[in-house]
Order: structure tokens, then C-alpha cells, then sequence
């Protein structure tokens, strides 16, 4: 068992050693595997397909495994690597640690918002965008979206609030779910209901490619999404009597029945079922 740290509380030694073996996955090819593969997975509830990864139930078993297999592959290169958290209620500010020259650099210069500092700039001549992405190859972010609609990361006690619905999901299992935890986490907004909400709302805060289904190819993805794993556990901590939902595949008549995954039914591409994926206690410990 190995232990996924808040990244403040990275040495720079385990920084070194983290921004190293993602390096390697990318110069071996392993690491673009791992965004093409979000992007296919990536699927709206207005498409009339199975959608394991958003916008639905599944999505924490389903990211909880992608993030597996991801520090899989970084463990290959350096068994003593994992993927530490953003705590982005902590650790909100563009001087935070994790934007750092020695981590994972910080924000996207005025003008086309390229990111020039830290190992993933372009300019460091290690890291490239895919194709299809953006009109050119370089990293980019843009911190807070200022202009006429900016966006502001989540607070504590927007947190809380989520943390505290005792319901894991509710029908119809998509993303104007108005009440339930997963959608409270995931963050789509509902017209005339709410805005949108914490996990999506940190993915518009970083802008750049972390603002769509190619997120991945900004390697904050992972941080965010260990963060959003820890935020799983917490509240199945607080609320040991509630189950994930729907147990088995929904028995109504909807467009929907056909593309959520219950309890029991294998999730693509790795034929893991989210009952698999509830507890990760012999695998993992968040410190």
C-alpha cells in the first residue's frame, strides 16, 4: 500500500521525482494514450451512447480507476511516485505551491495564454499538446478567466454543503441532477436552479485544454481528480449507511436506462464494475 500526499506536502525531491516520471510516460508515447482515452470516454447525456465517465453515476469509480491505471504507469517508471491532491479550497491562490517553476508551472502569459514557465512549457521542449486540442502544440492556461465572465474556485463551505447531502445520486442520473452528492461534486449547472459546481468549476478556473475533454493534457488533471477521489471517501466516511445509486441499472422506460452503469455492471474499457471500486484501502491511504 502506498500513500497519495497533499501537495503542498511534496519535498522537492518527490516533486522532482513525480514531474520526472510523467515526463518519461510523455517521451514514451504512454502518456497521450491516457488523454485520447479521456476524450473518448468523455460522452455528453445528449448523445444516445453509454456514458461511464460523466455526467452520470459511475463518474467517481469510474475516474477512481483511471487515476489507478495512470499511477500504474507512473509507478513503472518510479515505484516510489504517486499522485498527490490539490486541496483547491486550501491552496487557491496563483502563487500556491503547485504553480511553482520547480512543479507544475503557472499560468498562461497575457496575449495566447501560453504557459512559459515550469517543466510543461512548451519552450522547455518537453512538452507538446495533441493534435486536435488547440491550433498550436503548447500548454496554456488562464487562472480565473478575468474579463466579463470570470470564475472563482470552490470554498470550503461550498464543500461542506456538498459533503453534508446524505444521497449519492438521483434520478435521472445526468448532469440536472439538482440534489444528490455526485452532481453536487461534479458540478453542472442547472438553469435557473444553480451555477456550476465544484469539480467543473475547478476545470474552468485552470482554462486551457483543462477547460474540455482533453483535460488530461495538463498534468494538474491528476492532482484535481485525487482530490475529487479523497472527496468520494470522505463522504462515504460521513455517511456509512448511504449506497451508491442506481444499484442495478435503472428499471424505467428512459432515454437514459441504456447508458448508466450500476453497482454491478462492468464500466469501459476495463470491465471493472463500481462495487469493485468502493473501497481502495489495500491499494491506497491519503495522508
Amino acid at each position: 500500500m502506498y500513500t497519495r500526499k497533499n501537495q503542498r506536502d511534496l519535498t522537492r525531491t518527490e516533486k522532482r521525482r513525480l514531474v520526472d516520471a510523467i515526463l518519461k510516460l510523455k517521451r514514451s508515447g504512454r502518456y497521450d494514450d491516457f488523454v485520447v482515452m479521456h476524450r473518448e470516454y468523455y460522452v455528453m447525456d445528449t448523445e444516445r451512447r453509454p456514458r461511464p465517465a460523466h455526467m452520470t453515476s459511475s463518474f467517481f469509480p469510474w475516474h477512481r480507476q483511471y487515476l489507478l491505471e495512470f499511477e500504474k504507469a507512473l509507478r513503472g517508471v518510479d515505484a516510489g511516485v504517486s499522485v498527490p491532491y490539490w486541496d483547491w479550497t486550501q491552496d487557491n491562490k496563483p502563487t500556491s505551491s503547485l504553480w511553482a517553476e520547480d512543479f507544475l508551472g503557472g499560468n498562461g502569459r497575457a496575449g495566447d495564454r501560453q504557459v512559459t514557465t515550469g517543466a510543461f512549457a512548451y519552450g522547455a521542449g518537453n512538452w507538446s499538446v495533441g493534435r486536435g486540442v488547440t491550433d498550436e502544440h503548447y500548454l496554456t492556461r488562464n487562472f480565473g478567466r478575468p474579463g466579463r465572465d470570470p470564475v472563482s474556485l470552490p470554498t470550503g463551505n461550498d464543500l461542506a454543503r456538498a459533503l453534508k447531502d446524505p444521497v449519492y445520486d438521483t434520478e435521472p442520473w445526468n448532469s440536472v441532477c439538482a440534489e444528490g452528492f455526485r452532481n453536487r461534486i461534479e458540478g453542472w449547472g442547472i438553469r435557473d436552479v444553480r451555477g456550476v459546481g465544484l469539480h467543473n468549476r475547478v476545470h474552468q478556473w485552470v482554462g486551457g485544454p483543462m477547460a474540455g475533454a482533453a483535460s488530461p493534457e495538463d498534468p494538474v488533471f491528476w492532482l484535481h481528480h485525487s482530490f475529487i477521489d479523497l472527496l468520494w471517501d470522505r463522504w462515504r466516511k460521513a455517511h456509512p449507511k448511504s449506497a451508491y445509486l442506481p444499484g442495478r441499472k435503472p428499471a424505467s422506460p428512459s432515454q437514459d436506462r441504456d447508458y448508466v452503469f450500476g453497482l454491478d455492471e462492468a464500466m469501459p474499457p476495463w470491465g471493472v464494475t463500481p462495487r469493485k471500486l468502493l473501497d481502495h484501502g489495500k491499494l491506497y491511504r491519503y495522508a
